[in-house]
């Protein structure tokens, strides 16, 4: 599974896509096209979409490994 590219689908691209068009517009008082967020949203997915992914991927497994130490503390001891 190393180097897979974070693939999203159409609809989710769009989603963000407009959310950082929005946040511009917000926040920064700033007008961004379609192209201009399509392509920071591109380099946002490139630069810091591994690290944040790998982030989500470690919590999942510290999550999984402290609900699997929990189902021992369910056993009958005679």
């Amino acid at each position: 599974m190393k180097n897979q590219k974070i693939n999203l689908s159409k609809e989710a691209k769009d989603e963000m896509i407009a959310e950082l068009k929005n946040h511009f517009d917000q926040e920064r008082d700033e007008q961004l096209g379609d192209l201009a967020a399509g392509i920071l949203l591109d380099f946002i997915i490139a630069k810091l979409g591994p690290a944040i992914y790998n982030q989500g991927v470690y919590d999942s497994y510290q999550y999984m490994t402290e609900r699997n130490e929990d189902l021992l503390g369910i056993q009958i001891y005679k």
